[in-house]
């Protein structure tokens, strides 16, 4: 069973490949090669992410797969290539909120646009989109009028992420925003500023 699987993954016939690997984790649930199986089973899913602008479902099935290997078999050899493509699928699925948002920002649906960032914060916080979700969030945020919703993203995002260029772009975007300067004199720019600087986190 477990040979057919890897077989069939060879061939790329992935539902072939997951039926059988699941079929030898029933039979065999303690056997040593149960975190293979699996991994077959995550490869499967994995090899079929498509790009982020169509359909996500086996982005998700790999999430969910890779995620058993880590938990389950955290010390097998295939642990590690789980985590590393656990990352990868997160980031994905990071780029796929990402895009979306930017086409409703791009088009003036800044409501729409601003849950879109926010899932990547707060769902997909540990990629690499989070810095890039936060500036346009701040962008949308502004864009509404609502300035204290703005220094909230951008306080976030210059306390995690002072040396972004992100935040640069950020800084540089609320500075020049309307008849507000540098001063820091009650100024937005002004109150960003010195709550990165004290470190607070809103």
């Amino acid at each position: 069973m477990i040979m057919s699987s890897y077989a069939y993954y060879g061939a790329a016939e992935y539902d072939l490949s997951r039926a059988a690997a699941q079929r030898f984790i029933e039979f065999y649930p303690s056997d040593q090669d149960t975190s293979y199986a699996r991994y077959l089973i995550a490869l499967g899913w994995y090899d079929q992410i498509v790009d982020v602008g169509r359909d996500q479902d086996s982005t998700f099935n790999a999430l969910q797969a890779l995620r058993e290997i880590i938990e389950r078999h955290p010390d097998s050899e295939y642990a590690r290539d789980a985590e590393l493509k656990f990352d990868f699928a997160i980031n994905h699925l990071a780029g796929k909120e990402m895009e979306i948002g930017r086409y409703y920002l791009k088009r003036g649906h800044y409501l729409a646009a601003v849950n879109r960032f926010k899932a990547v914060v707060d769902t997909y916080e540990t990629s690499s989109h989070t810095e890039e979700a936060l500036h346009r969030m701040v962008e949308a945020y502004m864009a509404l009028g609502l300035d204290e919703d703005a220094r909230r993203a951008a306080v976030l995002l210059g306390h995690n992420f002072p040396s972004s260029p992100w935040y640069r772009d950020t800084f540089a975007l609320i500075e020049t925003d309307g008849d507000r300067n540098a001063s820091g004199d009650g100024t937005l720019i002004g109150a960003i500023w010195r709550q990165v600087v004290r470190g607070r986190w809103l």
